[in-house]
């Protein structure tokens, strides 16, 4: 078993480790990327960033925790593009590129995966995106 999986599994909350099982599942085939954690984040591939203000780092191109309030999906270009499919998800709260969600039974999985794809995509057309 490998640290995404034993995080996981060791998920108390049955429905909310039930619900990281198919994002995980998801987001792989989404990205083409393998999951790596990062602290409680698991992460699908790797970019640079750099600011005008001269910092820079690295990120995953698309990630998301299983917090015990929600998960959280870190969709890093942000939703502005995606306001139809916003329109179509289900319940759901938004940060500047985070997707709060109870459980995945709250959206439309398919508009999800449709968001995930796209993000993925803008992420590898701005950047250098490579497998973490």
């Amino acid at each position: 078993m490998n640290d995404v999986e034993s995080f996981i599994a060791n998920i108390e909350n049955e429905a909310k480790r039930n619900d990281a099982v198919i994002l995980l599942e998801l987001l792989t085939e989404v990205s083409s990327y393998t999951a790596k954690l990062q602290g409680s984040i698991i992460g699908f591939g790797q970019y640079h960033y750099k600011y005008e203000s001269c910092r820079e780092g690295d990120a995953a191109v698309i990630a998301f925790s299983p917090r015990k309030q929600n998960i959280v999906l870190y969709i890093m270009p942000g939703f502005c593009a995606y306001q139809t499919q916003l329109k179509q998800l289900g319940k759901y709260k938004l940060g500047k590129s985070c997707l709060y969600i109870n459980k995945l039974d709250d959206v439309d999985l398919d508009v999800l995966t449709e968001i995930a794809r796209l993000s993925v995509t803008e992420m590898q057309r701005k950047y250098t995106c490579i497998a973490s």
